[in-house]
This record gives structure tokens, sequence and C-alpha cells, in this order.
């Protein structure tokens, strides 16, 4: 990864976002949100992940984290990545009314033989391109392009009404997840 995207000050919320590769819509399925909402909550418990705002779009997430213990945030963005390809990849084999297993499979299949480090499959596009939040201005841009995007896609009216966001949090109704709520 290019110095530009390293993380440097782990102490301070960054912007992320998981592209799959190719653009596919890979999150029309909520068992495959599901698959990203549980290994975040994971995260957060095990990892201390601090969450502070998330959005699960068809075919990428956008996330501001942060960590709160020893482990350095570029590591758990890493092992989530790893672990939430290995989990997509044995939900698409064994889900039933998955119609375009074979498709999928495929994709991923050769984006993975397009990288030596890769054992078999590649989901997530390599790069996410951490970018340090550094003021409340800042903070709040990035807050509201993420809970603005399902608005900007036609799926919702308000960004509160989406399901797998963090907007239905900020607007004080919960969320399938707890965030920070700055």
């Amino acid at each position: 990864m290019s110095e530009k995207y390293k993380i440097r000050n782990e102490v301070m919320p960054h912007f992320v976002t998981f592209t799959v590769v190719g653009w596919i819509d890979l999150f029309v399925r909520n068992e495959y949100k599901k698959i990203i909402i549980d290994s975040l909550r994971f995260c957060q418990i095990e990892k201390s992940l601090l969450l502070y705002s998330y959005c699960i779009m068809t075919n990428h997430l956008h996330l501001i984290v942060g960590s709160g213990g020893s482990n350095k945030l570029g590591d758990i963005i890493r092992d989530f990545r790893g672990y939430t390809s290995k989990k997509l990849i044995k939900a698409i084999m064994e889900n039933p009314r998955e119609s375009r297993k074979e498709w999928l499979m495929e994709l991923f299949y050769r984006e993975g033989q397009k990288r030596s480090f890769n054992k078999n499959f590649q989901v997530w596009k390599r790069n996410y391109h951490p970018k340090e939040l550094y003021s409340n201005k800042i903070f709040y841009q990035k807050l509201n392009y993420i809970h603005e995007n399902p608005v900007k896609a036609g799926f919702v009216f308000k960004p509160e009404d989406f399901v797998f966001s963090s907007a239905s949090n900020y607007a004080g109704r919960g969320g399938l997840i707890d965030v920070i709520v700055e």
C-alpha cells in the first residue's frame, strides 16, 4: 500500500471504504450483510474497534472507525477483511438460493489469481484508502456522506430509514449495531 494510504495516527478516527472487486453487487442479500454486521460487532468486543459510523451499500461499505485498545487499526481492518472474505465465500457456496453462485465464484477466483499472496479468492479490492479525520468539520463531512449514500442511490428518502446504516443511531432510534454517536 502506498505511503499516502497508511494509518499514521491510531488515536484518530478514520474514514475507510471497502469495495467488492469489480464493483459486484454482493450485498443484495441480507445474509451477506449480516456477516458484515456480526463481524463488526465481534471486532468491537474482541479487538476494541471503535465504530462511529457505517453504511453497507450493494457493492461497498463505508466506515468511520478507530482503535480503542492495544490493537492497531490497520491490523483490525486486515483481520476484518480476511475473515469476512472467507465467511462471504462460504455463505455464497452454501446458499441454495444464490442464483449467481457460479458467476460470483468465478469472478472472485479470477481476481484471487491475479495476486500471488492470495490462496484462492479475493472479495475485497486491495486498497481501502484510510483518511484520518483530523477535525470535527472533516468528521461530520464524512459522516454525512456515509449517511446520505442510500438517499443518493434512491433506496430511501431519509438516511435514518436505511436499515444497514448507522444513520438511525444518530437519529436516536438505535440500529443493528451500536456506534459511538459523536
